[in-house]
């Protein structure tokens, strides 16, 4: 290693390069794979979902209604168990004596979530974790929070200023690899009872889906021998609901899976496997290339060894020790990358991972990825050297096979195709997110922010009043839920021409009598709301809900939901209110001023720091204490992307990454050919060939495995990323530029990187070259 300095560090350099960024994305992949996977009862443990609609608005729903836990585990003997889970949405502010939090999260669950699950109370009573209706299980970290070093079991914690809940419980902190995750867990039992004082019965409402349900099965119970008996169940209560089906979801999946087992992670999953194995074998590569390549310089050395005795065995383990040897300083060189790395990577993926060398995972990862890139790395090498015939090789007349250079020019188009695919991958991916970033959605979001009203929304003509004084306000609307990403659906309707049997799962928004002008959505026919007291039984649909509703004429047309009956008086074209992944499905807006809790503020951008600190005003009038909370739209647009942005900027880092590692190869090849090209080289010299025609010599023969590669690195990579736009429902198409520029961006660097080794054959004085001949 020390006498070839410059080969050594290219290996060196690659292999850290390549182990450092292969264990790093198999750290992550270990990550994602392991979430909910250390349940005690985690095999027999299953979400239960539904899907309900007809035709194309089909769709999952991940929470179900409040009864069929309970209802489930009397008539069914197969069901050991049952957890149900809701968010505690009527709480927004908690007190501890002079400590106010704001941003807790708080989910209303049975007390059997403590003992289907592994969240072991670890201060309290585990058989009866809540006394009473009013108490609180919190964890760790909750309670140091907001008792510091007291014991906090009997704390008083009061909510909303007006409703005290006593700790009974402290759990250990939720896992991070935990799909269930909260600071507070209040009992269903006081979430029942004071829906109950709303007229909701929640043991018989099979109206209402809102409720996460995981069940507890006996050993050996086929998930699938229950959905026939679960539907029947939910038929006897919802007769009406025929279109409906359960699904139970193994938790172990339910990270990366639907219900329905189609993709909710397990593609990039996928993805990032291969990639850590590209970039393992790229790094491979580098050091098989090199290794074989070099053996014609070693060969003398070698033939001496074998004329002194050495068995082919023993050279044999001496180039397994040398390449282990190589690989030992590269792991140890890997792995301070790592932890100098981690950060970055953490900030990069939106992750927590700890390079914890105490960890038997970690090293099962590190061992298998050295293991598998040593093995791949040294035995052909190892192979190749060991079988040289001394006499051939001390006369001089040994040289490489056509077998070993093409072996060495398949590994060269292997690299580059790898890296070539990586950049189109990176170009389509970024591609698609600014196309997504881009596009006409059919409303306008720009400079608007959203916030939850409060109390504030019972004065809301008044503040809106108040706040169209303000310089920079250009309108303000309000509705139910945010437009960006609508959460509410409805299937129970009616309308003129339904069909039996008919299902039709609709978004539904209730809006103000301003809110399609505040947005500039088009209508299409008919007329907005005008505030009056008739709009209550007014409604108006988008495109889809026209044509999914099969009418040809639907003004006047006669429509129910839930109990509203009214009739269609508009319509609007179709505008995005969800994710690009999903077409945009039917949507109808409703008239309903007591439930428009959702606020809108267009501003002009350069005043919106001082329209912010109105509406706050306005807030903490009416609500005192409550913080208040907003976002911008375009913020909250981009949010429903965070992963892909995610997965876009790792790309670009992995294939930069991927081409260095391959660039590091060829630059050794390229010294490597020059070296044994030197009397060459000369020669053409000194017979007057100029520097550009001996590069372009040297060159030649890389650039056009480079193009091989380019050639076959196309269909794969436009296979790779059709594959992978499928998931959105609005996307682009993959152009020839996309492989143009992919190709021009490989051969670019390829000659750079060739050019430099070139270049110094080249320059360098021919009459040095023939005497040191």
């Amino acid at each position: 290693m020390l006498k070839n300095k410059f080969y050594s560090f290219i290996n060196i350099t690659g292999l850290t390069a390549g182990l450092a960024i292969g264990i790093l994305i198999l750290l992550w992949v270990q990550d994602e794979l392991s979430f909910d996977s250390f349940h005690k009862h985690g095999p027999n443990i299953y979400k239960l979902e539904t899907s309900g609609g007809t035709g194309a608005s089909v769709r999952i729903f991940t929470s179900i209604v409040a009864p069929m836990g309970p209802v489930s585990k009397r008539q069914l003997p197969a069901i050991l168990d049952y957890v149900r889970l809701t968010p505690a949405y009527n709480f927004t502010l908690y007190k501890f004596r002079d400590k106010v939090f704001a941003d807790e999260k708080v989910t209303f669950a049975d007390p059997s979530m403590f003992k289907v699950f592994d969240f072991p109370i670890i201060e309290g009573n585990p058989a009866k974790p809540f006394i009473t209706d009013n108490s609180v299980v919190i964890t760790k970290e909750t309670a140091e929070k907001y008792f510091g070093a007291a014991d906090p079991i009997g704390k008083v914690i009061i909510a909303d200023d007006r409703i005290s809940f006593t700790v009974s419980g402290v759990i250990n902190n939720f896992p991070k690899n935990s799909s269930i995750n909260c600071d507070m867990i209040m009992p269903m039992s006081y979430h029942i009872k004071s829906m109950l004082a709303n007229h909701v019965d929640l043991n018989t409402n099979f109206d209402f889906y809102g409720y996460e349900t995981y069940l507890l099965l006996k050993p050996g119970t086929n998930p699938q021998s229950l959905v026939l008996p679960l539907q029947k169940i939910h038929l006897r209560f919802r007769p009406e609901d025929t279109d409906g089906s359960y699904l139970l979801l193994p938790i172990a999946k339910m990270h990366l899976y639907n219900s329905d087992l189609t993709d909710k992670g397990i593609e990039t999953v996928r993805i990032f496997i291969v990639i850590a194995l590209l970039i393992l074998v790229i790094a491979c590569i580098n050091y098989v290339n090199l290794s074989t390549a070099r053996s014609m310089l070693r060969s003398k050395e070698i033939s001496m060894r074998k004329i002194v005795g050495a068995a082919k065995a023993q050279l044999f383990m001496q180039f397994i020790i040398e390449t282990a040897l190589l690989f030992l300083i590269a792991a140890l060189l890997a792995f301070g990358l790592i932890f100098v790395l981690m950060p970055l990577f953490n900030q990069l993926s939106g992750k927590q991972l700890v390079f914890n060398l105490d960890n038997y995972h970690i090293w099962l990862i590190v061992l298998a990825a050295i293991a598998g890139t040593l093995a791949a790395s040294s035995i052909y090498p190892a192979l190749l050297l060991s079988s040289f015939e001394p006499l051939k090789a001390l006369k001089g007349k040994i040289s490489a096979g056509i077998g070993d250079v093409l072996f060495r020019k398949i590994l060269v188009v292997t690299q580059f195709t790898f890296s070539v695919v990586l950049i189109v991958s990176t170009i389509v991916i970024t591609s698609q997110l600014n196309y997504i970033r881009s596009k006409q959605l059919g409303y306008d979001k720009s400079h608007t922010l959203a916030f939850w009203m409060r109390a504030m929304g019972r004065h809301y003509d008044a503040v809106k009043a108040e706040l169209l004084k303000q310089p920079g306000v250009l309108g303000i609307t309000r509705s139910n839920s945010n437009i960006v990403n609508m959460a509410g659906f409805n299937g129970d309707n009616d309308w003129d021409g339904k069909l039996p049997g008919q299902v039709i799962i609709v978004h539904d928004m209730a809006i103000d009598k301003d809110f399609i002008s505040f947005f500039k959505i088009k209508m299409v026919k008919g007329a907005g709301f005008t505030g009056a007291v008739a709009d209550s039984g007014h409604f108006i649909i988008n495109e889809t809900a026209v044509k999914e509703l099969n009418m040809k004429n639907p003004l006047g047309q006669r429509f129910r939901m839930f109990r509203t009956k009214g009739t269609i008086i508009g319509v609007v074209k179709d505008f995005h209110f969800a994710s690009m992944k999903e077409k945009i499905g039917p949507a109808v807006f409703h008239y309903t001023p007591h439930a428009l809790g959702t606020m809108y503020i267009k501003t002009e951008g350069r005043d919106a720091p001082k329209v912010i600190a109105a509406a706050a005003k306005q807030f903490k009038q009416y609500n005192g204490q409550f913080p208040f909370s907003y976002a911008f739209l375009d913020d909250t647009f981009n949010s429903l992307y965070q992963s892909e942005q995610r997965e876009g900027t790792l790309f670009n880092y992995f294939a930069t990454i991927a081409i260095f590692i391959s660039c590091l190869g060829l630059l050794g090849l390229a010294a490597y050919t020059a070296q044994v090209r030197t009397r060459e080289i000369g020669v053409r010299k000194v017979l007057g060939a100029s520097v550009s025609r001996i590069v372009t010599l040297l060159a030649k023969d890389f650039v056009k495995l480079v193009f091989i590669a380019i050639v076959i690195a196309t269909p794969l990579g436009w296979f790779a990323m059709h594959k992978w736009l499928q998931a959105y429902a609005y996307r682009i198409s993959i152009g020839w530029w996309v492989f143009a520029v992919a190709g021009l961006i490989a051969v670019v660097i390829a000659f750079i990187t060739i050019s430099f080794q070139s270049v110094k054959a080249a320059i360098a004085n021919p009459v040095k070259s023939l005497r040191a001949e």
